[in-house]
């Protein structure tokens, strides 16, 4: 898990696409008009970012709705914390 979740976070537009999803849930569409790409483009990231955990997507009618997966982040964190020593200090 945490080498896709590195992977996944050291792409800057799928760290952009993290940051609007911190305000609420977006469909594919809402996604994609924010960046200068194709389509087909987003949801190449947006497949990057479900398959490391870090997003999840619900459809709704005809849309794909994208939420974050905030779990995922909290156990990146907890293992990095880990792997730098930190576990446990405050």
């Amino acid at each position: 898990m945490l080498d896709a979740t590195l992977r996944a976070l050291g792409d800057p537009t799928r760290r952009e696409i993290l940051r609007a999803l911190r305000a609420g849930d977006l469909t594919a569409g809402e996604i994609s008009s924010r960046f200068p790409m194709t389509a087909a483009s987003v949801s190449h990231h947006l497949s990057v970012l479900r398959e490391a955990g870090l997003v999840r997507s619900e459809r709704s009618g005809r849309n794909l709705v994208y939420s974050l997966e905030t779990t995922v982040f909290q156990d990146f964190l907890q293992q990095m914390m880990t792997m730098l020593g930190k576990e446990g200090e405050e």
